[in-house]
């Protein structure tokens, strides 16, 4: 999508108008008949989306009732991801939007967030293509328009990914897609083999890979630019696992396996946060972390029962192989150390718990984060209506994972189980740490507005406007 800035609009193409009082509709030059039907159509303090047809174009007009900023943002992108399915119903392949500049770039990101398509595997995806090419904006700034351009583009890079099915994506294709977008956004990539892996005695990660025949990769990504305004760096650390079998706990529900191509959605919005910061140049020092392997119950898959030596020497016993995410996702929290981080983020799609708790419409969140850099993070939240939910994290769900045999049993008891997953990551930390579970929200089978179906990139838009405000 070519997104671009204009000083005024044209009465050529087709318009959105983001009308605050009816004085306003003035400005976009309807006969009077026109206005009269507009006018007509006008309720005060309410949502309003009225439609023109003047036979050459579509002219939008968009009015939003009274509420918090974040909620009128959030029903200014739905009302942008409406008007793209008619758009492309026209065939339209361009059109502008002019009004109130913060709420006409919300329209643009609904807009264009709606608009993504994953059509790779489509013999036919030129048929299928939408029509719609440009968004042009009216008095918006060069910045606003490259933030936009840059936090856009990482969604659907991390849509991409998601949606990409494990005969493509192996962990080892993850990090070369990675050193693409690497390469065109100009972050640092370090990938690590697998006998770099061993090397490091990455116990966790590599029991997950042992019923694979496709090697793991650790993925290291880097933005840092030369006057960051932060001395120590953000961590972002994010859930790799290609697809999930369940490993020799074999996934026994229905469904429970047909999506689990979705399991790496942490990673790819950890690549695609970063991707977007590096974009748009953000001014902070960013490092994310990314492992990555398939679970699956080959022949020499780790079983339950088992003790495994993770990175930090901690010793797990193993009584679910389907609670692998946090077995090579606490490598990774282990590893971040090593940076001394002013704070870490992981993301995973983690526990079916949390989906279970809230539904795709939060991100189950815990830690030991607090203050104002805990109050920005939730803010950033609902700037972007991807709300984070703060679960308890008492010390008594941490007394569920303790093992009769080693330091530590991968999963705790029948309740509470995103918490204690979130205990059983803890104890690989120590620095400021959220833990973010967004296994409701990253992968949806109907679509929701500009969200779409499939994988939905949830955490890239979060990450970056926390990052950007912090």
């Amino acid at each position: 999508m070519n997104i671009r800035s204009i000083k005024d609009f044209s009465d050529k193409q087709h318009l959105i108008f983001v009308a605050s009082t009816k004085n306003q509709l003035k400005e976009i030059g309807f006969s009077k008949a026109e206005l009269d039907y507009v006018n007509s159509k006008w309720e005060k303090d309410s949502n309003n989306n009225i439609a023109v047809n003047q036979y050459n174009r579509w002219v939008f007009v968009l009015s939003f009732k009274k509420a918090d900023a974040y909620m009128t943002a959030e029903n200014a992108r739905k009302a942008g991801a409406k008007i793209n399915d008619k758009l492309n119903q026209e065939k339209a392949d361009k059109v502008q939007i002019a009004g109130n500049a913060d709420l006409s770039i919300a329209i643009a990101e609904g807009l264009i967030l709606a608009n993504y398509q994953f059509l790779k595997y489509f013999k036919d995806a030129d048929k299928k293509q939408n029509s719609l090419k440009e968004v042009a904006l009216v008095g918006v700034s060069s910045k606003s328009i490259n933030e936009l351009e840059s936090v856009t583009g990482g969604v659907m890079k991390a849509r991409d990914l998601i949606n990409e099915p494990l005969s493509y994506l192996t962990a080892e294709q993850l990090a070369a897609d990675i050193k693409k977008m690497s390469a065109e956004a100009g972050f640092k990539l370090e990938v690590l083999n697998k006998k770099k892996i061993e090397s490091l005695k990455m116990g966790g990660l590599l029991a997950v890979n042992k019923g694979s025949i496709d090697p793991p990769t650790f993925s290291i990504l880097e933005w840092k630019p030369e006057k960051a305004s932060n001395k120590q760096p953000v961590v972002l650390v994010g859930k790799g696992v290609v697809y999930d079998t369940g490993g020799l706990s074999l996934k026994p529900t229905k469904n429970s396996m047909d999506f689990m191509k979705s399991d790496m959605s942490g990673a790819a919005a950890v690549a695609g946060a970063i991707y977007a910061i590096a974009k748009a140049k953000l001014n902070v020092h960013v490092i994310g972390l990314i492992p990555a392997t398939d679970n699956r119950p080959g022949g020499n898959a780790y079983a339950p029962g088992d003790v495994v030596e993770m990175y930090n020497g901690l010793k797990v016993e193993v009584l679910n192989t389907d609670a692998e995410g946090r077995m090579l996702l606490a490598d990774a929290l282990a590893y971040a150390q090593k940076y001394k981080p002013e704070l870490v983020i992981d993301l995973a799609t983690l526990t079916g718990a949390a989906a279970a708790a809230v539904g795709e419409y939060g991100i189950v969140a815990m830690g030991n984060l607090e203050g104002t850099k805990w109050q920005k993070l939730e803010k950033s939240g609902n700037n972007v209506y991807e709300r984070l939910v703060r679960f308890p994290f008492w010390d008594e769900y941490g007394d569920l994972m303790k093992s009769k045999i080693a330091d530590l049993k991968n999963i705790g008891g029948p309740y509470g189980g995103s918490i204690t997953a979130g205990k059983f990551l803890e104890h690989f930390t120590d620095y400021p740490w959220m833990h973010l579970d967004i296994a409701g929200p990253a992968y949806l089978q109907a679509k929701s507005s500009y969200r779409g179906t499939g994988g939905t990139g949830v955490g890239v838009r979060l990450l970056f406007d926390f990052i950007k405000n912090s």
